[in-house]
């Protein structure tokens, strides 16, 4: 058996991916002005936002399947190798700054580790142990949701994290580009967006890394709005860690309840700066520590308890 036996069964296999394909009339590519690269690239991406649209429904499956178990107290979990793993570690530290999650419920695993945000960490993404050894470090259970994100659909890591997670009682999605991907039947919601072709030939961070920041954008965004952490499009779980995010809190605040700004002011003051006790503060007319537990009795939900404050 010759020695590039196993890179010539890969190189099969990557041949029939999508995401693989070569584009023969932009074999000149190199030779176009600027300008002219750019238009092609601007083309390109636009076809993704319908690729997604595609899947919408299987993508609305998932998250309201997601949102259940989180409501029980569960984590949301994405794992990915290379790019499909950073763009997950980015949209989970996005979470806390936005919707106020608490340590540790919406985490992001790259094969190799944070080492691996930076440099490739060689052979991480082959590596099905080590998928199932950082699932195990986080404890995954029944009440967690993991999301393999692969462009491929193939990747390793990705794959056995989903078995891995799956065999644990957990929920798992499996976000691909390619059809009939192992990562989607691996899963119980696979979403596959198939996007084609890249620009340059096999670099999915470009249209597949933007379906999966699109998609990512969606599953987060639309479980926390599951979970009541807005109120309509006002992020009023927002936690205000710098000055932009306070300017921005108080602005939240004048926007739900047109309130005077010595108002506003006073509210955020007695409420310790949670935008969301604020609000009721203000529109339910009640003191803050009425307005803690109106919003601890009816799970952090704003709308609900705004009713039950105004009787």
């Amino acid at each position: 058996m010759s020695r590039d036996t196993p890179y010539g069964e890969l190189r099969r296999e990557l041949a029939t991916l999508t995401t693989e394909e070569f584009q023969p009339e932009l074999s000149d590519i190199d030779q176009l002005p600027t300008l002219d690269i750019a238009r092609i690239m601007n083309g390109q991406d636009a076809t993704v936002a319908a690729a997604v649209a595609d899947r919408l429904p299987s993508i609305a499956a998932a998250i309201d399947a997601t949102a259940e178990r989180m409501a029980r107290g569960g984590r949301l979990v994405y794992a990915g190798a290379g790019t499909a793993g950073r763009l997950g570690v980015l949209d989970a530290s996005e979470c806390p700054p936005t919707f106020n999650t608490r340590p540790g419920q919406v985490v992001g695993l790259i094969a190799g580790g944070p080492e691996a945000m930076l440099t490739a960490v060689e052979g991480a993404e082959d590596s099905a142990e080590l998928a199932a050894e950082d699932l195990d470090a986080l404890g995954v259970g029944s009440d967690d949701t993991v999301v393999g994100i692969s462009a491929s659909g193939r990747t390793p890591y990705a794959v056995a994290a989903v078995e891995h997670a799956r065999a644990r009682g957990a929920l798992t999605i499996g976000l691909s580009c390619n059809a009939d991907s192992a990562l989607a039947a691996a899963a119980e919601h696979g979403i596959e967006v198939v996007v084609g072709p890249e620009l340059l030939t096999g670099s999915t961070r470009l249209k597949a890394g933007t379906a999966q920041k699109l998609v990512l954008n969606m599953i987060s965004t639309i479980t926390m709005i599951r979970l009541g952490k807005t109120y309509g499009n006002l992020m009023v779980d927002v936690r205000s860690s710098n000055e932009k995010l306070r300017a921005r809190a108080r602005r939240i605040v004048a926007l739900a309840t047109g309130a005077a700004d010595e108002e506003i002011e006073s509210a955020l003051t007695a409420t310790g700066g949670e935008v969301k006790n604020a609000i009721l503060t203000i529109l339910g007319e009640v003191d803050a520590a009425t307005a803690e537990r109106l919003l601890a009795r009816h799970g952090g939900r704003l709308r609900a308890a705004l009713r039950a404050a105004l009787g």
